[in-house]
């Protein structure tokens, strides 16, 4: 084909194409305005991707309102190699394409068609095209930007074709966007002296200043006279051009064209059909082909341009098209076309219709199966629209409130909710949604709000396991707020609720109550491995936020339940079930010194977490990273990260979050050595009325805050933190808080400090937390040094340099070879090559191998971290030799918390 001018777009192209060619895909859309020439530029792509497999889809008005309607056409010529799939991505896809009843997670879809397409691209780089993208289904834009943030390893090019900057927002807004300009004066002479045979110069200079540069125009703007004047805009002269051409044709043939415009997806036999039953038959057909409006080109009707469709349709009487579309919906019977039926009887729909309102329900009920949740609530939307009865129209408002949010839309999930309570009473709204208004509160929003939507929903929903759910979640809502009262409501509530509820009884809700309870000890509670597996098979939302069972003392137990949880969910590669069970853990991985671990799970959840839509979440990744960044003395990532988490947690008074920022900035302050610092952000976990008080992480905080106070000379602090610390050891009895009490008393004892030290160490089980026992073996040495026991001090002081530099502790490293320093030792310290596997390896490339390691196929590693088998692949070649091995066969050699050790401050003994 020829393409005049476009020297840089040709430019992007062959960029695009070159990259995938080298195995570096990417994806570019290209935008502006209608006629501008932006199928040209696919078409070109076509032709100039020689050795490409090309696969292309089309957005349609009609087909927008279907779920995964353009997947299904994208995927059409591979569809016979879905059973090759791992099964659960098999059984997604087929479910998200209708080939099945298989319900599936929108981004295990996106896995799948990503495995697909790689897969496919093994044999020959692969092009996808995508022409008229702001039509596509929102299911399958989805899917399609969810595959374009991941072609970076792939030998796929993905082209897209648009009419607004994706810069602007909407699904295309991470893609890199290229606006498609005006043709150059010359180029565009020159395209009508090819489009017009015979054109003199006077009429080409005319064409062309009236065309603006629009190759469109260009092509139907000569002949047509300058009404108007020179600055008419280019969409109304070819508007009037169209609808000048179309007035020419005769009754029948304008029928046929509007029936074309109305059914819109190109299908010939749908569309003889319908015009047939209007009386526009072969003489019509063969006119619209002459005129060269309408053609039928590989088996699809298609338009001289999408915009003549569009003018066909505006221009036509409203009558004229319900007829068109009620003509279409007939030829349509078959329960494979139920939803397509729908819609054209909606377009057709001039008053309410109880008939249309419950087709497009059931539609709508079908695209959620399938995982299609944007299309559903927009199904839904207008079956309320359409609906007779408030009653009705409320109850697909809140069905259509309930997919939004399965959609990551929470802006229309909350308006949806707020147009059904207009029209129904708020408990019948919250029946109808699940509690859906307190959930959204919960997981994005304020958390007074939700635990006061959730509390009142326990009581309207239907469903007593339900119920128990809602009330577990305003219970957190109240404990994330910092509320005890609001807790203390919600446990209330969840205790009269289960006993009448589809609840696992004994020991496993004596389980749940514990974590929540006030009383002065947790009761006895037998805890076994089936009682771990039971709590793991719960929903996410009975399970305890993970920083409370880590002041309780009872991190492994509940690391024990959410492994469970995560290896079901693995199962099933339910994404969302997975960020938010994965986030709990990385804080339980933090506290036992799996660091490496805790690192790489954290950085992947945040990037899912964002995907998703899950804010709260994201920031607990943020923090949980900050935390990291704290012990390891980075204080540049601790400010960035906290930043961005008291930017989303104040306004929304989630004090949880809120509280971990300002601890986590004490403890970067405190291990720089600024102890006054420290404390001014730790003693706000404590000021009533602070944003950041929270009874929990102030306890978390305690030994930090004992800490800082007694190097900034405030003991009076220091005592009082040091006595809620005992209070809390002696009412729960847990390791740490026993032996941070014994430590703390050291630090403001005289005579006793010694004793006080060896009590610590001496505590069973204090050695679970790696870096607190280290930093009590740190303060012990320093004390002995100060003692003059030289010797003894040295003792300590390598036992804690020791786990220091297998954690990463930088700060507390270096703090510990200084003390033996001045204990008299003689260190050399080295910049050494051996480095944490953490500062080797990017966080993807080490889950990558710690998965690799425990045998897991690249395959099973894809589809756990939503990559393609072939990414995995090229982040393992990169880790073999970072790691220094020969292929996988060695990774299970590998330690990666305990071999790979953090030695840029490294010392021994000369």
């Amino acid at each position: 084909m020829i393409l005049y001018g476009r020297r840089r777009e040709k430019g992007e192209v062959e960029r695009v194409l070159d990259g995938a060619r080298r195995g570096t895909g990417s994806a570019l859309m290209f935008w502006g305005d209608p006629g501008i020439g932006k199928t040209a530029l696919l078409e070109y792509a076509t032709t100039a991707a020689t050795g490409f497999l090309t696969l292309t889809c089309r957005g349609t008005r009609m087909e927008s309102g279907l779920a995964f309607a353009a997947l299904h056409e994208l995927l059409w010529p591979v569809i016979d190699r879905i059973d090759a799939l791992p099964p659960p991505q098999a059984a997604a896809l087929r479910g998200a394409l209708g080939h099945s009843g298989e319900a599936a997670d929108r981004f295990l879809i996106g896995a799948a068609t990503l495995t697909l397409l790689s897969e496919f691209a093994t044999e020959q780089p692969l092009l996808i095209t995508v022409d008229d993208a702001d039509l596509l289904d929102e299911p399958t834009a989805t899917c399609l930007t969810f595959i374009a943030r991941r072609l970076r390893t792939e030998p796929i090019a993905m082209l897209l074709a648009g009419h607004d900057d994706p810069a602007n927002g909407g699904a295309w807004e991470l893609l890199p966007g290229f606006e498609v300009g005006p043709l150059a004066d010359t180029d565009a002479a020159e395209l009508v002296r090819h489009a017009v045979s015979g054109a003199d110069a006077d009429a080409v200079r005319r064409t062309v200043r009236m065309a603006a540069g629009n190759p469109l125009a260009l092509r139907e703007l000569p002949g047509v006279t300058e009404e108007g004047g020179e600055h008419t805009p280019v969409g109304p002269l070819l508007r009037r051009a169209f609808s000048a051409r179309t007035a020419r044709l005769s009754t029948a043939a304008r029928t046929l064209l509007l029936i074309a415009a109305a059914e819109n997806r190109g299908d010939p036999r749908t569309v003889r059909e319908a015009a047939a039953e209007l009386g526009a038959g072969p003489a019509a057909w063969d006119e619209a082909r002459r005129s060269g409006l309408l053609a039928v080109v590989d088996g699809r009707t298609r338009f001289r341009t999408p915009l003549l469709a569009a003018v066909v349709y505006d221009e036509a009487p409203f009558t004229q098209r319900q007829s068109a579309h009620r003509a279409l919906a007939r030829q349509l019977p078959g329960p494979d076309d139920a939803g397509l039926r729908a819609w054209h009887l909606a377009a057709a729909a001039d008053e309410a219709d109880e008939e249309v309102a419950a087709l497009l329900e059931r539609h709508a009920r079908d695209c959620w199966r399938r995982g299609g949740y944007a299309t559903a609530t927009r199904a839904m939307r207008q079956a309320a629209a359409l609906s007779p009865m408030p009653a009705d129209a409320a109850r697909r408002l809140a069905l259509g409130a309930r997919s939004a949010w399965e959609a990551g839309q929470v802006g229309p999930a909350r308006e949806l909710l707020e147009r059904a309570g207009r029209l129904a009473p708020e408990d019948t709204v919250a029946r109808l949604s699940g509690g859906l208004r307190g959930g959204i509160e919960f997981v994005c929003g304020d958390q007074a709000q939700a635990n006061r939507w959730l509390l009142r929903d326990s009581v309207a929903v239907a469903d007593p396991a339900m119920a128990v759910e809602l009330a577990c979640l305003a219970i957190r809502a109240g404990w994330s707020g910092g509320s005890a009262e609001r807790q203390a409501a919600a446990l209330q509530r969840l205790t009269g609720l289960a006993v009448n509820a589809d609840f696992p009884k004994g020991a496993l809700l004596s389980v749940v109550e514990q974590w929540w309870g006030s009383a002065p000890r947790p009761a006895p509670v037998p805890w076994t491995e089936e009682t771990a597996g039971q709590l793991g098979a719960l929903s996410w939302r009975l399970m305890p936020p993970s920083p409370l069972a880590v002041v309780w003392g009872m991190e492994q137990w509940l690391g024990d339940a959410y492994r469970h949880k995560m290896d079901g969910l693995r199962r099933t590669d339910a994404v969302t079930g997975l960020v938010l069970t994965t986030s709990q853990l990385v804080t339980l991985d933090i506290v036992a010194g799996r660091w490496t671990d805790a690192s790489a799970d954290a950085a992947e959840t945040l990037r899912l977490a964002e995907e998703i839509g899950a804010d709260h979440t994201a920031s607990q990744c943020r923090n949980s990273l900050s935390w990291l960044a704290a012990l390891r003395g980075d204080e540049r990532t601790v400010n960035e990260l906290t930043t961005r988490t008291l930017e989303l947690s104040v306004p929304r008074g989630v004090r949880a979050l809120t509280a971990a920022a300002y601890w986590h900035r004490g403890q970067a302050a405190l291990f720089a050595g600024r102890a006054a610092e420290s404390l001014e952000h730790l003693v706000r976990l404590t000021e009533p009325g602070h944003d950041a008080a929270h009874a929990t992480f102030a306890m978390l905080a305690v030994e930090d805050t004992v800490e800082a106070a007694v190097r900034a000379d405030r003991a009076d602090l220091a005592a009082a933190a040091l006595g809620s610390l005992r209070d809390w050891a002696e009412r729960t009895g847990a390791a740490w808080a026993t032996a941070a009490a014994h430590r703390s008393a050291a630090l403001l004892a005289t005579e006793e400090a010694e004793d006080f030290f060896l009590r610590a160490l001496a505590v069973p089980g204090a050695t679970a937390r790696p870096f607190a026992h280290a930093r009590t073996r740190l303060l012990y040495g320093e004390w002995l040094r100060r003692a003059r026991r030289r010797t003894d001090a040295r003792v300590q002081l390598a036992e804690a340099a020791e786990i220091f530099r297998r954690l990463g502790a930088a700060p507390l490293l270096a703090r510990s070879l200084t003390e033996q320093e001045l204990t008299g030792q003689q260190l050399r310290r080295t910049e050494s090559s051996e480095r944490r596997t953490e500062l080797l390896l990017t966080p993807q490339e080490l889950r990558v191998a710690r998965l690799a390691a425990d045998g897991l196929t690249n395959r099973e590693i894809a589809a756990q971290l939503l990559i393609s088998p072939r990414t995995v692949g090229h982040h393992l070649s990169s880790v073999f030799p970072k790691l220094g091995i020969a292929g996988r066969g060695e990774l299970a050699r590998v330690d990666f918390e305990n071999g790979m050790r953090l030695t840029d401050i490294s010392a021994r003994p000369t």
